[in-house]
């Protein structure tokens, strides 16, 4: 970077004239509005004001150098003033999950395994430095709780799935958008109907699934459209819902322009990115997944994941239909099923539901060598990212086999008690408490600063980039929002305090792309998340980039960092078109303050149609 004194003085001259135009604006602004000038807004910020009128959150403004902004725009070769678009054929690239990726590199992946369908990350030099673009026609989406049962068709132009399930109410193509009926595979009649027989079948008061709060955190393999997940918010319930991005074409696409919470994911080889015990219950309707397959892994996969006392909803062929294959298949799966420990809680018509032991007293009475066997020791059953699954059962600690469960209380009194696995990451109560504490202020006053240009319905789909203890999510919760709460690899023993606190959240490393569609979410929050991926060498230009790509047009990022960082950052904001509103403050130390930080809000353009792609 080129410095002052190196600039003649006909230079200086002329940025100083220069600041004296942009303070003449900014008063013209102040005084009659902003006109029709994109501005860059420098404001005091904050939120749960004082009496005095004082922020208890942040201090106050910042006085930006004008004149190095100048210097880098006009001097600076490694500040771009715009990046290129990307290809409209790239509208839809997940670069992680990239079919292309693979046949060109001619990875050697096992098909019947579903490796195809798992991470397989470019390296760096094959990375696309280019914009995501939209679709032709892109609008903003629909917004929640509309958007649960209607989408626009040009943000997702895709009708194969309404074609192929016509008969089973996942979708019908209306117009100029897609509805979602609340059909499925196993549910014609909609999902609301299917929920309350599953309560009936468990016999849980006034027929309700969330059992009073004890059924919380749901995993639904499969998902389809994931309208078993939209109907199950109206519970209180919460699901994960998880499919491969397959032949059933953009189905996980459809449920986060829905507003529903969902991911790609695939039970192939290796562990999902969730730490065990996190749910109360895994559903599969007609999820055509091979159980029986390398001795059960899969099975054993959600017996990792199910607490105690947890259900397996299954919904399939296998369980109601006699003929000779069906019936060999049920025969080999309730066979290896009762040798996990695993017992019927309640059988109807198509769907049978097994329920996971609460203790280690049925493993320790089961024959020697009886397969699966149980995990060593020295397994970690949390450690998640990248690991290959194992065919073996995870027993209890001696703990949670004399509690005999989880130690959770219902939702949502887990939202804010103190969560039994707290002790197992080394954290103390009070810091915890102190954690949450210290969001509600932080989140009050992020949203001070955006009150100006949002509504209530701006946003729905949100990503806490480096959850820590969920306090973020915490924050929100009088909102009609969602989160997905990352733990980077780093912190990911942190993720199961995420799970007992009721909310959803994945494993990450943020060098990496993340495993969603363009144009997935409405607000991306980043808390100290470039200054850790400097720490691993990484690339701030390629997260901003990623970010850009899972952003949707109209959405806000608000990034809290170091003063350097944000400075940087700072920099490439006109050329990610993220110049539509910005915010920067300076936050007043805090007891999560491990030094001095920026509060940087930024808010995505809405391309024109016209924007040139490469």
């Amino acid at each position: 970077m080129k410095y002052k004194n190196e600039f003649i003085v006909g230079r200086k001259l002329f940025s100083y004239i220069s600041i004296g135009l942009v303070v003449s604006i900014g008063l013209v602004c102040l005084l009659f509005g902003p006109g029709g000038l994109p501005s860059v807004v420098i404001e005091h910020g904050g939120g749960g004001g004082s009496d005095d009128g004082s922020d208890p959150v942040f201090s106050g403004v910042i006085h930006r150098d004008f004149d190095d902004m100048f210097e880098d725009q006009e001097h600076n070769p490694d500040v771009p003033k715009s990046i290129p678009v990307c290809d409209m054929q790239y509208s839809e690239l997940i670069p992680c999950l990239d079919r292309n990726f693979i046949y060109q590199m001619k990875l050697k992946l096992n098909l019947s395994l579903m490796e195809h369908y798992e991470r397989h990350c470019p390296p760096s030099y094959r990375r696309f430095n280019c914009l995501i673009p939209p679709p032709i026609g892109y609008k903003v989406p629909i917004r929640w709780p509309e958007s649960r049962d209607e989408v626009w068709k040009a943000n997702i132009p895709h009708t194969h799935l309404a074609e192929e399930k016509s008969d089973q109410n996942w979708m019908v193509v209306n117009g100029d958008k897609i509805n979602f009926p609340g059909g499925g595979t196993h549910f014609h009649n909609g999902a609301d109907q299917y929920i309350a027989s599953l309560a009936r079948m468990l016999k849980f008061p006034a027929e309700k699934l969330n059992d009073g709060g004890n059924i919380r955190n749901v995993l639904d393999v499969g998902c389809g459209v994931a309208s078993f997940g939209a109907y199950l918010l109206q519970h209180q319930i919460i699901a994960m819902s998880l499919a491969p991005n397959d032949v059933h074409e953009n189905q996980i696409q459809f449920a986060l322009e829905r507003g529903i919470p969902s991911t790609l994911g695939v039970l192939g080889t290796k562990r999902l990115p969730y730490p065990s015990r996190s749910f109360e219950m895994v559903h599969c309707s007609r999820c055509r997944i091979d159980w029986l397959e390398r001795d059960g892994i899969l099975l054993l996969e959600l017996d990792r994941l199910l607490r105690p006392g947890g259900y397996f909803v299954y919904s399939s062929p296998e369980a109601y239909a006699h003929d000779e294959a069906n019936r060999r298949i049920w025969t080999a799966m309730s066979d290896l099923l009762n040798r996990m420990c695993w017992r019927i809680a309640s059988k109807h018509r198509q769907t049978v539901i097994w329920a996971k032991p609460l203790t280690n007293s049925c493993y320790s009475k089961r024959f020697p060598g009886t397969h699966p066997p149980l995990c060593s020791a020295d397994d970690d059953s949390d450690e998640s990212w990248n690991v290959p699954m194992k065919a073996c059962i995870t027993p209890y600690s001696s703990k949670m086999h004399q509690e005999r469960g989880s130690g959770l209380v219902p939702w949502p009194q887990r939202l804010t008690s103190v969560p039994p696995r707290l002790e197992e990451i080394g954290i103390g109560s009070d810091e915890y408490l102190k954690d949450t504490e210290m969001w509600n202020f932080r989140v009050a006053a992020y949203w001070k600063q955006m009150k100006s240009v949002t509504h209530r319905n701006s946003f729905r789909n949100i990503i806490d980039m480096k959850s820590n203890l969920g306090g973020f999510a915490a924050a929100l919760k009088d909102k009609d929002v969602w989160v997905m709460n990352v733990s980077p690899v780093n912190e990911s023993s942190k993720l199961k305090i995420i799970y007992d606190r009721g909310f959803l959240g994945t494993v990450h490393d943020w060098c990496e792309s993340f495993s969603t569609y363009p144009r997935t979410y409405d607000l991306l929050h980043a808390w100290s998340v470039f200054s850790d991926i400097e720490e691993f060498g990484c690339s701030t230009e390629d997260l901003l980039i990623e970010m850009d790509r899972i952003l949707r047009p109209n959405g806000f990022v608000i990034i809290r960092d170091k003063p350097h960082v944000i400075n940087y950052i700072r920099k490439f904001l006109s050329a990610l078109q993220w110049d539509d509103w910005i915010s920067e403050v300076e936050p007043r130390i805090d007891t999560l303050t491990s030094g001095e930080e920026r509060v940087l809000i930024a808010s995505k353009k809405l391309w024109e149609e016209d924007t040139e792609t490469m």
